[in-house]
Parts: structure tokens; C-alpha cells; sequence
């Protein structure tokens, strides 16, 4: 399914992703040697209730996991890439965390993800691989505009994390998104430009490039949902929600 919000309905989007970015920043912030990702779990349930709105994640029972997600946000540290689930772990210096957080708000969904290093400590590795992932996204977003087609967002992002030297996994990638989390189309992390679905005013779309430091490979960690590089190398993830507008992409989870 591929929803086209009305310009009416764009406040409403406007509106859900201020309060993702908002409760990312958040957690950021609180993110510290020493917390707990239980903690920021149920910091970021609190936030979204108090804000009215519902979580995407916590009845999420999708092919690829392990009945309902049960949890608020997705927290991937080091090599745990996608889907993150929350567990009793004391954030180190040094640690590279991924935070992932869909909300609903007035009928509308929005989808962010952000990744950084916890601590004093940054390990080049880590701020190489969280620069690709955000120099790859803007890349995206910036193809993105009424008349390009989905293979030209999915060329730039490809472009940009194969010249920094990574594997791209093509498993999981972003998606479009409205009423729900997660619709038609999909967005692969390489692609061929002129090629899929062309885009038009209203329609929302959350791109998500990741990549892992020396392979293209997944595995599926015990818990049933937590995706993590096979080799156990680091980690890093990056994604905003935007709307097609008459004038090119807005993205609507960036932080005020």
C-alpha cells in the first residue's frame, strides 16, 4: 500500500515527527556511561504517552521477529544494527549506540533513527561509520523531490557507503510510511537511478541507510529480533521521515 497524505494531513506529520526527534534528543542527552537500556526504554514510554501518541514497536509482530516486540524503542549497542531489543545492559564508554523510534500521533506515523558514541571515548571506527551513514542519508533526501523515482534515493545513499569502502546489505532499507509504520515502497540502500516508483506531493517516506564495518552479513541474535553483524564488527544506522513536497523533501524528524 502507498498512502499520498493530503495538505491537510501534513501538519499532523509535521506534528509526529517534531515529537520523534524530540524524544531522540532526549535520550541522547541521557544516553551516558552507566544508563541502563532498560532506562531509556522506559523514559521513552513515558515521553510518548505523556505526548498523547501510541508506539509503533510494542504489539509489532512482524514475520522477521519474535512475537510482539514488547518494547518502546529499538537500542542496538556496538554490533546490533536493526532492531534492537531493549535488555538489561550498562551503557560503557566508548559504546556505540543506535537508537530506532516510530510513533503514531493524530493518525500519522513518522521514523527515526540516529547512532553516536557513548562517553569520552570515540573510537574512529565508530565516528567513520556513523559520518557514512549520515553523509548517505543527506544524499538521499536530497535526490528526493516530485518526478524522481525510488532507484534514484536508493543510487545516492549506494554511492555514498560504497565510496567509504562498505558492504551494503539490501535485507532491510527504508520504506514509505503514513497511517502505519511501515508501507510500499521500499527503499533499498543501492540502486539503479530512473528505475521504481515515482515520487509525488504527499507522499512520506522514511530512508534509512546502515551498514556494518567489514561485512555485508546478518544474524539474529538470541532474544528473536535483534539484528547483529556476523562477524561482530561495529555498527551504525541513520534515518529521518520525509515528505514530498511541490518543492523537493522536508524532513520532518529533525531536531528543533
Amino acid at each position: 500500500m502507498i498512502e499520498i497524505l493530503s495538505p491537510t494531513e501534513l501538519p499532523r506529520a509535521r506534528e509526529t515527527g517534531a515529537l520523534v526527534a524530540e524524544i531522540l534528543q532526549t535520550m541522547k542527552s541521557r544516553a551516558t556511561v552507566g544508563t541502563n537500556l532498560l532506562d531509556i526504554d522506559e523514559w521513552t514510554k513515558a515521553m510518548i504517552l505523556e505526548a498523547g501518541a501510541e508506539s509503533c514497536y510494542v504489539d509489532y509482530a512482524p514475520s522477521f521477529g519474535r512475537g510482539p516486540f514488547g518494547h518502546y524503542i529499538c537500542t542496538g549497542v556496538n554490533d546490533a544494527v536493526l532492531h534492537g531489543l531493549p535488555h538489561d545492559y550498562t551503557l560503557a564508554d566508548g559504546d556505540l549506540l543506535s537508537l530506532d523510534l516510530a510513533v503514531l500521533k493524530g493518525g500519522v506515523a513518522a521514523d527515526s533513527a540516529i547512532s553516536f558514541v557513548v562517553g569520552e571515548s570515540k573510537p574512529a571506527e565508530s565516528v567513520a561509520l556513523i559520518d557514512a551513514t549520515e553523509r548517505a542519508l543527506a544524499a538521499g533526501i536530497a535526490a528526493a523531490g516530485p518526478g524522481a523515482r525510488i532507484g534514484d534515493l536508493s543510487h545516492a545513499i549506494g554511492r555514498v557507503l560504497g565510496d567509504a569502502g562498505y558492504e551494503i546489505n539490501t535485507e532491510f532499507g527504508g520504506h514509505g510510511i503514513g497511517s502505519t509504520m511501515h508501507q510500499d515502497p521500499h527503499i533499498s540502500n543501492t540502486g539503479r537511478p530512473g528505475r521504481g516508483y515515482k515520487l509525488r506531493p504527499g507522499l512520506l517516506l522514511a530512508l534509512e541507510p546502515w551498514i556494518m564495518a567489514d561485512t555485508a552479513e546478518l544474524v539474529t541474535d538470541e532474544d528473536g529480533w535483534t539484528l547483529r553483524s556476523a562477524t561482530g564488527c561495529r555498527t551504525a544506522h541513520s534515518e529521518h521521515t520525509i515528505a514530498i513536497t511541490d518543492n523537493g523533501a522536508e524532513i520532518l524528524t529533525l531536531p528543533r
